[in-house]
């Protein structure tokens, strides 16, 4: 796909409006809880910052009322702690949409919450038009809104005077782009999850690319009932079998192989202190309840990655949360890590276990996107992306 990349040179006086995912949780005495999002941001304003240019920096925080700030909604918290990390101090702007304040070549300014702007859920053309008045180049970096199709994503890439794509959306989009449009094959894809019914796009949209799709979770287990297996009292979607059954066929008729487990961890209860039971996949009894693969699968599931040269992984193998129940992420994370293959990961679920056994470091490239990138494994189109696109291309 074609999309203008932020600007290296010429930003000399130029105002910016950069909008960046800055949306961190907080905690109840409204400090941040984690800062992963405004770190990820500082290289690509503090690109445009070294180059000269003026920074009108926004994000949206929350699900605020449009036009109703309440103490929850301000992004006070984040500009100082931005500040802290650039070391210097950031202004927060109120009802910044009209302008009306002056900011130096060179220095930033924090535009208070987005969402906080009459018409910006609404994708208002005149909202995006006031909003274009405030800048020459206006840069997305806020990949995980790429799905939405708001103001300050969507209309306002089409209004601004120049319209890019920031470092994070750059290198997100290049990923998606590298793993789902020109994979290096063999493609392989894991899925895992709770539920069939919440990924079903997914599962249909790679079951048209992938050259295996690996399943686990409940996903597995819903897979497995289609196979004529027995699940015992496990999570299972026992509406969405003959889903399932349409998704095997789809992957048989082109060649491509979804290899269930062959052996898995069962217990008789859901719990941290649950006992863990190693058995056959045709021997799950009736109060079973399987919450990870097993060893042997785990294995010809790793050896199958370690064939691989393009990986998209999403949901865990198992209850990965509990020790007991973790051994078939951990072995198939560990897999992925250790192949040449292009990897891509991405998911909430996928980064507390990516985070748990201190995978990061070794894959290719993890999506924090969320929402964005589910959607865009389901095959669905981007607004704020087909904007920039549309921007590159007029």
């Amino acid at each position: 796909m074609r999309f203008n990349h932020l600007p290296t040179t010429d930003l000399t006086g130029k105002r910016v409006l950069y909008r960046a995912d800055l949306n961190v949780p907080l905690d109840d005495a409204g400090a941040i809880a984690d800062d992963t999002r405004i770190r990820a941001a500082l290289p690509g304003i503090r690109r445009v910052l070294e180059a000269g240019a003026t920074v009108l920096l926004t994000s949206h925080l929350g699900r605020p009322t449009e036009g109703e700030p309440k103490p929850v909604d301000t992004l006070a918290p984040v500009a100082r702690r931005l500040g802290e990390l650039l070391g210097r101090r950031i202004p927060l702007q109120l009802n910044w949409v009209d302008g009306g304040f002056d900011v130096e070549p060179g220095q930033i300014v924090m535009l208070e919450n987005c969402r906080l702007v009459r018409g910006e859920r609404a994708n208002s053309e005149s909202l995006a038009q006031r909003m274009a008045a405030l800048c020459d180049i206006y840069v997305n970096d806020a990949v995980s809104t790429a799905h939405r199709k708001e103001t300050s994503v969507h209309a306002l890439a089409l209004a601004a005077p120049y319209a890019c794509a920031g470092p994070l959306m750059s290198a997100e989009l290049e990923a998606l782009d590298e793993a789902l449009v020109s994979p290096r094959r063999p493609l392989v894809a894991i899925v895992g999850g709770a539920k069939v019914s919440a990924k079903l796009d997914i599962l249909h949209n790679l079951a048209d690319k992938v050259d295996q799709l690996i399943l686990g979770g409940g996903i597995a287990n819903t897979f497995l009932l289609a196979a004529g297996l027995p699940v015992g009292k496990s999570l299972v979607e026992a509406d969405q079998v003959e889903e399932a059954r349409r998704i095997i066929i789809k992957l048989a008729v082109r060649g491509a192989l979804v290899p269930l487990p062959s052996d898995v961890v069962v217990a008789k209860e859901f719990s941290a202190s649950a006992i863990p039971h190693i058995k056959d996949v045709r021997e799950v009894e009736p109060d079973d309840m399987i919450l990870d693969i097993g060893p042997r699968t785990a294995q010809r599931l790793a050896v199958a990655l370690g064939a691989a040269r393009t990986i998209v992984w999403n949901g865990p193998l198992g209850v990965f949360e509990y020790e007991a129940f973790a051994e078939g992420t951990r072995t198939v994370g560990q897999a992925i890590a250790d192949t040449r293959a292009m990897t891509l990961a991405g998911g909430d679920d996928t980064i507390a276990a990516i985070k748990k056994f201190g995978l990061a470091d070794r894959l290719g490239y993890v999506s924090t996107a969320s929402g964005a990138f589910l959607a865009c494994l389901g095959g669905k189109r981007l607004p704020a992306v087909e904007a920039l696109i549309t921007r590159a291309n007029s």
